[in-house]
């Protein structure tokens, strides 16, 4: 059995959480359910437990999203002396923690994506550039240390940093496979149907989607855009669609249940992912298991999580034209839309976590053999 402390920003049950804690506590819980002991350290939110145990992993809640980096080092110095730890997995999902510097234990430096300067995309220039030179010592503090990455981009991305070759290991994301799934039950919408699952923030940009809706019904008059999820940008989008008459093309669903969310997944006809940048794309994947094809922006991350022509297409970031062709081509052409319903089931299946699960058991003994 190891003793493992975790430490991320957030977990699942934040109400600001998305993919990168899924991909962590997925993992974590598989290792809990391989016999290893889990703490998971993480900042608080109202409503929270300041300790709760989620499905075998202990989670320790302190402080606030505003003021959590700050907390750490006394946080962990504290759980540390209480206990213990063989190794700590440290999540990189926004600003750096720099643990190296105060805490000496064995680690895995676990990478969804790192901001860079696409942090300027989604806030403003005076907190972008206070997120942005706070990453910046990044390579110096952690080139030293094995990596943990979700996909070929971000370990490309590490190497340009300066990190070591073979300090770099990719461990795709998996999927729950019970959840997301096909049913013949569930039928697709009468209407083409588009939809973006996710959250709702300014560097997701969901504005393309929502710019090529009038050329898109041009050729599918019948063609609607359902948006799920919640976020600060939301506002924002709401005003764009009012401004260009699309009310009754466009729906707003904000936040809705799993089980609603893989509902929706299995009746669209498309689902899209238009982000400046992602760690992975872990809903491209979530899209394909429940038999719907994609459209993602041929960036880091996104470009990772579908296999062109097969399980999806890809478009140039931002490119309205290029997107709205892709989307026209998939809805009309049933024929093609078919091929890539097939194509994304048989790429879903390829990815379990326990096969992340496995790969990351297996780091962790590399670890600590060192």
């Amino acid at each position: 059995m190891t003793r493992i402390l975790a430490l991320n920003w957030q977990d699942l049950k934040h109400p600001a959480s998305g993919g990168a804690e899924v991909h962590l506590e997925e993992i974590l819980r598989h290792l809990v359910n391989k016999g290893h002991d889990v703490d998971l350290l993480c900042c608080g939110f109202d409503g929270g437990a300041d300790e709760e145990i989620v499905e075998g992993v202990n989670i320790i809640r302190r402080g606030s999203r505003s003021n959590f980096n700050w907390i750490v080092p006394f946080a962990i110095k504290k759980l540390t002396k209480q206990k213990k730890y063989d190794i700590l997995f440290e999540d990189i999902n926004k600003i750096p923690f720099y643990s190296p510097l105060y805490l000496k234990i064995p680690r895995l430096v676990v990478i969804p994506h790192l901001f860079s300067n696409t942090i300027f995309k989604e806030i403003n220039f005076l907190l972008g550039s206070y997120i942005y030179f706070f990453e910046k010592p990044f390579s110096l503090i952690y080139k030293k240390y094995n990596m943990m990455v979700i996909s070929e981009s971000t370990a490309e991305e590490m190497v340009e940093r300066g990190v070591d070759k073979s300090l770099v290991h990719v461990v795709e994301c998996g999927i729950d496979h019970d959840l997301y799934n096909t049913n013949s039950d569930t039928a697709k919408f009468d209407k083409p149907t588009i939809i973006y699952l996710g959250r709702i923030k300014k560097y997701k940009s969901i504005e393309t989607a929502i710019d090529a809706m009038p050329q898109i019904i041009k050729h599918v008059p019948e063609a609607r855009l359902i948006i799920v999820g919640t976020g600060d940008h939301l506002p924002v989008l709401q005003d764009r669609v009012k401004t260009m008459h699309l009310d009754e093309r466009v729906e707003f669903k904000g936040f809705v249940s799993h089980k609603a969310k893989v509902k929706l997944l299995r009746q669209a006809h498309l689902s899209i992912y238009s982000s400046l940048k992602e760690g992975w794309g872990l809903t491209n994947i979530e899209a394909n298991a429940c038999g719907t094809p994609v459209l993602a922006a041929r960036v880091p991350g996104l470009r990772d999580s579908v296999d062109e022509g097969i399980s999806g297409l890809l478009f140039e970031y931002g490119n309205v034209n290029e997107y709205s062709e892709m989307a026209i081509k998939i809805l009309s052409d049933q024929k093609f839309r078919s091929e890539l319903e097939q194509g994304a089931l048989k790429h879903a299946a390829k990815f379990s976590w326990n096969i992340a699960a496995d790969q990351t058991e297996k780091l962790i003994e590399a670890v600590l053999s060192k």
